[in-house]
């Protein structure tokens, strides 16, 4: 069933859009306990004996596999561009989540009538999913080699990288300062452990047949509801590409990159 679903992620996550040179991104290869999660890396332009900010950027169900390529067709040009780099100067990092796992645990029913899933629900158990895992060793090992700036490190997704934004803040919000989820879904009832402690921008589709603008919603409800720095961005008439808007919002880098602990 899962599979199902992750085909149908697929053919919503799609773009097709001419080959983009990515080298900017150094590729590498992070290995742990005999696994290994690939990863691409944008530096900034500034001095690099500072400590910068990170931003990880878990990608969709299409973007899965072993290239270190695919998971950065979507989100990837954004973050190169001359602009951002300027004046958001950061590590950006987009890792590759395997084939055959997830960024978080979900699991659902497909409707027969509709062709989509429904009855979702988000297990969310003691350890996280095997990349999940291997994202936040990573993240560790970034700040242990002092390049990263520990108070401000930030976490975007989109669709089931929405879901693993949402799964990682609940698990690590002494972690991540903040986040940016974008189509995703979880159990809103974990948003109890990162309330007041990591910022959240959430963005759906209203007619998202995908994943459904109800976890959004609750999400936002509850965190609003426990006094946490929380927005929440619906955009009427739009399916499930919500990303597609949510990078033209003009202080979407400005408020990620205000947020911060010291």
């Amino acid at each position: 069933m899962r599979y199902l679903v992750c085909i149908l992620i697929s053919l919503f996550s799609v773009q097709f859009v001419p080959a983009q040179d990515f080298s900017v991104y150094s590729k590498h290869y992070f290995e742990h306990q005999q696994s290994e999660l690939p990863y691409r890396l944008l530096s900034p332009t500034g001095d690099l004996a500072q400590k910068y900010p990170l931003v990880v950027f878990l990608h969709g169900a299409f973007e899965k596999g072993t290239d270190n390529e695919a998971q950065l067709s979507i989100g990837g040009r954004f973050f190169m561009r001359d602009s951002v780099r300027k004046h958001y100067p950061a590590y950006v990092l987009f890792p590759q989540c395997g084939p055959e796992d997830a960024w978080a645990y979900f699991e659902n029913k497909l409707d027969l009538t509709t062709g989509y899933a429904k009855d979702w629900v988000f297990p969310f158990r003691n350890e996280p999913t095997l990349y999940a895992m291997l994202v936040k060793k990573l993240v560790d090992s970034l700040v242990a080699s002092g390049k990263v700036d520990a108070g401000r490190i930030f976490i975007a997704g989109l669709s089931q990288g929405g879901m693993g934004v949402l799964d990682l803040l609940a698990r690590y919000p002494e972690t991540f300062a903040a986040g940016i989820a974008m189509c995703g879904a979880g159990d809103p009832a974990t948003a109890k452990y990162f309330a007041g402690k990591s910022a959240l921008w959430l963005f759906h589709g209203d007619k998202d047949p995908v994943v459904p603008p109800y976890f959004s919603q609750q999400y936002y409800r509850r965190l609003k509801k426990a006094g946490s720095v929380v927005r929440y961005s619906e955009y009427a008439g739009v399916e499930h590409n919500c990303w597609s808007k949510a990078f033209t919002e003009p202080d979407l880098l400005s408020w990620l990159f205000a947020q911060g602990r010291k």
